[in-house]
């Protein structure tokens, strides 16, 4: 199999660090993260695990934790070449309403984050993925 450089080698910014991966020649693998996949595997288990649920506080802990758990069991089953971090907050919902944000130092091209929003007329919960390339 014949190899090639990438186009551009990158230098880390902070550690003085460099990588230049070699890539074989031939079809190309999609680059950078799925927000739309991870989207889609995400709401799935949100509503598996919520849908047809009303707020009760005793269950949150047991929700969330199936939330994390069965979303990243289904994004690592994609077999791809990350590391995952999931978040879930799930909130009575009231009229002071839920404000979250996130902030990340990454490379963009291949690093990702995706953002799903899920409600019902008594709860809202907030999952977050981050997908961290794994550079060998």
């Amino acid at each position: 199999m014949e190899w090639r450089a990438p186009p551009v080698c990158q230098t880390g910014l902070g550690n003085r660090s460099s990588r230049c991966l070699l890539r074989p020649l031939g079809p190309q693998k999609q680059v950078g993260f799925n927000a739309d996949e991870a989207h889609n595997i995400v709401k799935e288990c949100v509503d598996g695990v919520l849908g047809g649920e009303d707020y009760n506080q005793n269950n949150i802990n047991q929700w969330t934790a199936s939330i994390v758990e069965q979303s990243l069991t289904h994004l690592v089953k994609l077999g791809k070449a990350y590391k995952y971090i999931v978040t879930c907050a799930v909130v009575q919902r009231s009229a002071y309403g839920f404000h979250t944000a996130s902030s990340c130092f990454w490379d963009t091209t291949s690093d990702g984050t995706c953002t799903v929003r899920w409600e019902n007329r008594t709860m809202n919960c907030i999952v977050n993925v981050f997908a961290i390339a794994i550079v060998l």
